[in-house]
């Protein structure tokens, strides 16, 4: 019959003890991280949710209508214009300021 021993355990129960220990270590550490992983993720879904949320969407404004152009002007339409401001500034009506500016508004 094989006597056990007494005393200190062998080394191969220590290491097989080791083992276990580190194995469990391991293992409850790989969960916790898990873990902690897994809430921070949820929390930033959540934050991103609320953040969504919070802002509402904004409409986009409608295009602005386009600019009017001028019709194109005959030059005899010009012309013609122009006589008119200059019997107008003759007869005293328009100062020279304002058939100075008149003028240079047609022409331009």
């Amino acid at each position: 019959m094989m006597r056990r021993r007494v005393g200190r355990p062998g080394l191969i129960g220590t290491m097989a003890r080791t083992a276990v220990i580190a194995g469990t270590a391991g293992a409850v550490n790989r969960s916790m991280n898990k873990a902690a992983n897994n809430r921070a993720q949820t929390q930033a879904e959540a934050e991103a949710y609320r953040a969504q949320q919070s802002t509402p969407a904004q409409p986009v404004p409608p295009a602005p209508p386009p600019a009017p152009t001028a019709p194109v002007s005959s030059g005899d339409d010009v012309i013609s214009k122009l006589k008119q401001l200059g019997e107008l500034h003759a007869a005293g009506i328009l100062s020279d300021e304002e058939f100075g500016a008149a003028k240079a508004k047609l022409l331009a």
